[in-house]
């Protein structure tokens, strides 16, 4: 498995690259936007992790979004310490499958890597996502079908379903909720009213609560 880090605070970079690799994965990691290009255009890798604001003429979210031009579907978590809603949103713009905000442990970065290995996320030639109860959704358009026929959900329902389809097979907790949803804290019966919209749309048992803790659909 090869990763690529594009992170221009040299001690979290290697710190980066030196746990990933302890933990058998195969790194390389750069500081420069167009050296990154050069290198993921050329070479093959499985999984992207790029900071936002980084030496170069471009930024993350442009770089990805000219890989994304040139066919490069690499999965790619962004690395950021931007939070709000704008920021959030022109990172999935731009192709990528997650976020990992600044300052974070080594121990989430290893679950974040492994739940887009997991889930595949978003990054595929494929843009059609089969899921249970013969429901698809197609992530170019942002719908959700069955039977070829659309589910109208609202903005806020879209992204809670987004949300759950990129960690399926795994819990959405409240806290995951409220930072990439909303961008800030909701108290949890909020999240749940919401929850409760989009389910009251969708065949029973879609989405399962885990009581206590958030809700999850299957793989």
């Amino acid at each position: 498995m090869k990763i690529f880090i594009l992170e221009d605070e040299k001690i979290l970079g290697v710190s980066m690259q030196e746990f990933l690799t302890d933990i058998g994965y195969e790194v390389t990691h750069m500081v420069n936007s167009e050296s990154a290009f050069d290198s993921i255009y050329h070479k093959a890798y499985d999984l992207l992790l790029l900071d936002v604001n980084v030496h170069g003429k471009l930024n993350g979210f442009e770089l990805l979004a000219a890989l994304r031009k040139e066919k490069i579907e690499t999965p790619a978590i962004f690395i950021t310490s931007l939070n709000n809603i704008e920021d959030l949103t022109e990172g999935y713009t731009s192709g990528c499958c997650d976020y990992i905000r600044k300052p974070f442990e080594l121990a989430e970065l290893k679950l974040r890597v492994e739940q887009v290995i997991k889930t595949q996320c978003f990054a595929s030639s494929e843009h059609i996502i089969q899921l249970s109860f013969d429901y698809k959704y197609d992530t170019k358009k942002m719908q959700l079908t069955l039977d070829d026929e659309v589910i109208l959900l609202s903005k806020t329902e879209t992204k809670l379903l987004e949300l759950l389809i990129k960690n399926r097979g795994s819990v959405v907790t409240y806290e995951m909720f409220w930072e990439e949803v909303w961008g800030e804290w909701i108290e949890p019966t909020n999240i749940r009213v919401q929850v409760g919209s989009l389910r009251k749309k969708l065949a029973n048992d879609f989405i399962k609560n885990a009581r206590g803790v958030g809700y999850s659909i299957d793989l």
